[in-house]
């Protein structure tokens, strides 16, 4: 067996164990771990990892690229958005494709794949969001097949066409428990929502207190009363749910308890969610940190800390939804007209490893987990993704345990004109990636091409 690249003797980290070996690639995938490969192989590239991590590279299955929303369109594409996420030593991102207006499920797809193929430098697939439950359900079996088995609703957003009720999450459920699917959901209690945001959307409220409107009315129970709801319709169709972006204490205890009573149900967090609060929104640039849910408490954060810690937050993603400070400026004022989302891609590895590991929440190889395997679990793409295993995609990322980099903007991939963490020192950006045995990322820049990352299909589920 001859090997393209050997990886030599870092620190092999998984989700259970950390040994001293090399990584031997042929092709694609990892073919060999194993001592001293270089003497065996004297014709594969050398890659010195001493000193160094070298861990599954990592999935963040929660972005938004190029996605039309609150009258504009975010600025990261799937040419800056995975560039990014090459940089931040994630291989594999998960999108949404979503219907907008009569869209068919099936031309949402295609949409989401007209904007990926030829751009994407790292590997890619799609949620499918049902906007439409009484047309779209008849599709969802003909997508399952063709390798789309997960799919998300939300509970707010009516006024754009995309809010799902009660009924169609049910139905939802039932259809996709018999597929073999699994149901995202935005879990937010819109009625009560929308008479908050009614209730203080006055002209002296807004010139008073600004962007911090959008903590006065999104309350942790707006949260948490959705997340009771659909773990309540989960329990009783048998169906497999997951809430993404949960970002409060109070969600962070149902999902628990949920776990514990046997329910098909896990929850990510968000990276921002874990290292800002909603104290942001005071600050005079607050508005840019708009996000649905919102920045919650550092009472919340330690809880979500500790729900990751104990594998009861499955995966931590960023949602990244990018807009620029020109785009943000859309609020004028008016905190429901903020274009809701920020960068982050790039940063998740790191700021889960530096306020993670570095500051004793979890281990080294909890993170890996929480990054890398776990979420390519939960979404169907393990040991293909999320491995360091003979077999599996040779998905590497290579980091330094200790050594830090300044967080700027005009240093990242994004086209985003500023970013949440600017000036902070994260460790854990990789040093080098590696995305099915192609180097993407080399000595901390990106050394890769548009158009190498592939579609990811994926299979059904199997049953709990």
């Amino acid at each position: 067996m001859t090997l393209d690249t050997i990886i030599s003797g870092g620190r092999l980290v998984t989700a259970s164990q950390t040994v001293r070996a090399d990584v031997g690639v042929r092709g694609e995938r990892i073919a060999v771990i194993g001592q001293d490969l270089a003497k065996a192989h004297p014709g594969a590239a050398i890659v010195d990892a001493r000193d160094r991590y070298v861990i599954p590279a990592g999935l963040d299955v929660h972005v938004h690229l190029e996605l039309p929303f609150c009258g504009t369109v975010s600025s990261d594409d799937y040419d800056s958005g995975t560039r990014a996420a090459a940089c931040g030593g994630v291989t594999t991102v998960i999108d949404f494709a979503i219907p907008y207006g009569n869209d068919s499920l099936g031309q949402a797809v295609d949409n989401w794949h007209a904007r990926a193929e030829g751009k994407a430098c790292v590997d890619y697939c799609f949620h499918v969001a049902i906007t439409k439950w009484d047309r779209h359900h008849r599709e969802i079996k003909g997508l399952v097949k063709r390798g789309y088995p997960t799919f998300k609703q939300f509970m707010i957003y009516e006024k754009e066409g995309w809010q799902a009720d009660d009924a169609a999450i049910y139905g939802a459920l039932e259809t996709l428990r018999d597929l073999g699917g699994m149901l995202l959901v935005h879990a937010e209690s819109s009625r009560v929502l929308d008479l908050l945001i009614a209730r203080h959307h006055k002209p002296a409220e807004m010139r008073k207190h600004g962007a911090w409107l959008h903590v006065v009315t999104r309350p942790n129970f707006i949260e948490a009363e959705a997340i009771e709801r659909v773990i309540r319709w989960t329990r009783v169709t048998g169906g497999r749910a997951f809430i993404v972006h949960m970002s409060t204490a109070e969600g962070a205890e149902l999902i628990r308890q949920a776990m514990h009573a046997g329910v098909n149900i896990v929850a990510e967090t968000c990276a921002q969610y874990l290292v800002l609060d909603d104290s942001v929104f005071k600050k005079k640039d607050g508005h840019l940190y708009a996000t649905c849910p919102q920045l919650k408490t550092p009472a919340d954060q330690k809880r979500l800390w500790a729900g990751l810690k104990a594998g009861e937050v499955s995966n931590v993603s960023t949602d990244t939804c990018t807009f620029t400070r020109k785009q943000k400026a859309m609020w004028k004022g008016d905190w429901t007209k903020i274009p809701m989302g920020m960068p982050g891609t790039e940063t998740l590895m790191p700021l889960v490893y530096t306020h993670g590991v570095l500051e004793n929440r979890l281990t080294v190889n909890q993170f890996v987990d929480r990054c890398s395997t776990n979420p390519a679990k939960v979404m169907g793409l393990y040991p293909k993704k999320g491995a360091l295993a003979v077999g599996s995609d040779a998905d590497i990322t290579i980091i330094h345990p200790t050594r830090k980099r300044t967080v700027d903007w005009r240093k990242l991939q994004t086209n985003c004109d500023w970013s949440p963490f600017q000036g902070w020192e994260l460790a854990g950006f990789a040093e080098h990636t590696f995305c099915r045995g192609t180097q993407v990322v080399r000595d901390y820049k990106f050394v890769g091409r548009n158009g190498y990352g592939q579609f990811l299909k994926r299979e059904p589920f199997a049953a709990a």
